[in-house]
């Protein structure tokens, strides 16, 4: 997320921020409700799931009592290469 909001900061402070608060905010979510974000099609692993913030996807699993995050990726990113 650093490295977009530091790409993104460089045309405008503005939209960097609002990404790093939509993550955050999205970060936040997912201690309450984990599976709100849908199976990554590319994966089709249930337990794989993303959320979209802007132009990026938040890739994250979740488990019995947690969820860890594994990528933060444009949207256009192919999965299967990472």
């Amino acid at each position: 997320m650093e490295k977009a909001a530091a790409f993104i900061g460089r045309d405008s402070r503005f939209y960097a921020a609002a990404l790093v608060q939509g993550t955050r905010a999205a970060a936040q979510s997912l201690r309450i409700f984990a599976e709100r974000g849908r199976v990554v099609p590319e994966i089709e692993a249930s337990d794989i799931r993303a959320l979209f913030i802007g132009s990026y996807r938040r890739i994250y699993q979740v488990t019995v009592d947690r969820v860890f995050i594994l990528a933060f990726v444009h949207g256009t990113r192919d999965l299967t290469a990472l």
